[in-house]
């Protein structure tokens, strides 16, 4: 069977690949975990310093063409896609640089007269085979974080992109092969349907699951998974903001427009439930609005594209009916509503949706901000922690005393003060709460996850 690629943009074909059936499968898994319990085989850490250092030289010098297949089967505008790439670049060499840090540490003897006589240490040592399943949103830095952690702790990691983006992951792994790891270390699974992609994430063999994608798939995959495996899961959100009193509107609404639209809102931190205090409700929306109205939709290939289509046909008439049945439901429809094309919607700011209304309650994922009003803080925090989701959450305030209880309450693994939801560095924990995740991402991060403690005993 063969997997065809489209175009985000205007769905023509561009590439077909070749899918793995069972027996490949099996191959792969047996092939990997052969790898890991030959010890005398393992890579010495500068070696696989090495490794990630040649490929990021790699990566580095194909950097516009990586960008522009970003753009092509993702549908991200080439701006952020070349900074996606820029990005995937930095988080390999951080994987290298991660490595002269990542050891054990002495645990103290003779606190008690049993422990008496013995120095102790603990070590870290590779998890084992790690299954990564990935998203599509950001389909080369995704990948990076996912497959560098596992290189640089010695780890064989087979990697399942998305069917819809799996021409920057092929790529990715024929860079790793050129830069010096086979495939007994990394490989690429393309399996033709989800059924074989489930029996990668639980097989006995695979040690470390990793996934990136929805939470029904996640939490389903965590409930299969053979014993003893550990795995970090990352989900969505409905991103909370908080526009307090003392925020100084022309000033917040750059980092607003960018962090509720950028890839079209097809992020799991993107900037969703805009909170404002209603002093400064009318002039926020209407500031809002005008910026975002002047956003340019279009080929995301170009260069000066903002917004590009969102990634399949059917999740832009998702969007247009979440926004058709908020506005019948009560909702103000301030800017936008309206489906551009089969494959991109208009960017579309509501306000104050009712509380049972998909926008509310759902991640979006798509290009939609929704604005509520409030009086006191407190109503705003509890506002933003009523859902099952959290992962990150912002507030814009020049009151100190604002920005300390928000980021004591808002329930969010990061708050951040005066900048939009979906800022991240690669190098920073991030991670879902609640139904948005399990573990800690980040390339140190996942490091650490991708490794076990050995404790070391020596009796003199």
């Amino acid at each position: 069977m063969t997997l065809q690629v489209f175009s985000a943009w205007d769905r023509t074909q561009i590439a077909e690949l070749k899918t793995h059936d069972a027996k490949e499968l099996e191959h792969k898994l047996a092939r990997a975990h052969a790898t890991f319990l030959n010890r005398d085989a393992w890579l010495k850490p500068h070696q696989r310093s090495a490794v990630l250092q040649r490929l990021a030289a790699l990566v580095e010098a194909r950097k516009e063409q990586l960008a522009l297949l970003i753009a092509k089967e993702g549908g991200k505008p080439y701006p952020d896609a070349l900074v996606e790439a820029t990005r995937a670049i930095d988080g390999i060499r951080n994987g290298a640089d991660a490595l002269r840090t990542l050891g054990g540490e002495e645990v103290p003897m003779g606190l008690s007269a049993a422990s008496e006589g013995r120095w102790a240490f603990t070590i870290r040592e590779p998890i084992g085979v790690v299954a990564a399943i990935s998203a599509f949103n950001h389909p080369l830095n995704l990948i990076v974080h996912q497959v560098v952690p596992a290189i640089a702790t010695g780890c064989p990691v087979i990697i399942k992109p998305a069917s819809t983006t799996p021409l920057c992951c092929q790529q990715f792994v024929e860079l790793v092969w050129e830069a010096g790891l086979g495939p007994e270390w990394v490989d690429i699974f393309l399996p033709p349907n989800n059924e074989l992609a489930e029996k990668l994430a639980t097989d006995q063999r695979v040690s470390f699951l990793s996934f990136i994608g929805s939470g029904r798939v996640g939490w389903s995959l965590r409930s299969k998974l053979a014993p003893g495996t550990r795995y970090a899961l990352e989900h969505g959100g409905s991103a909370p903001c908080i526009v307090d009193a003392s925020a100084e509107i022309e000033k917040i609404i750059e980092p607003l427009t960018k962090g509720g639209y950028y890839h079209a809102g097809q992020v799991c931190v993107s900037t969703q439930r805009i909170f404002v205090h209603e002093s400064k409700f009318d002039a926020l929306a209407q500031a809002l609005c005008a910026r975002v109205a002047k956003l340019r939709v279009a080929d995301p290939s170009l260069k000066d594209t903002e917004v590009g289509p969102l990634i399949l046909p059917k999740e832009v008439e998702r969007v247009g009916q979440w926004v058709t049945e908020a506005v019948a439901a009560g909702a103000t429809l301030a800017l936008g509503g309206k489906r551009v094309s089969e494959t991109t919607y208009q960017p579309t700011v509501l306000i104050e949706p009712p509380s049972a209304a998909k926008v509310t309650r759902e991640e979006v994922f798509g290009p939609v901000t929704c604005l509520y009003r409030f009086r006191a803080l407190d109503e705003a925090i509890a506002a933003a922690n009523s859902l099952p989701l959290a992962f990150q959450a912002s507030i814009f305030t020049q009151q100190l005393d604002a920005a300390l209880r928000s980021a004591e309450r808002l329930d969010a693994s990061t708050v951040l003060i005066n900048d939009h939801t979906a800022f991240r560095t690669d190098w920073m924990p991030f991670a879902g709460r609640k139904h948005s995740g399990y573990g800690i991402g980040g390339i140190p991060y996942t490091m650490h996850e991708m490794t076990e403690h050995k404790m070391l005993v020596f009796r003199r």
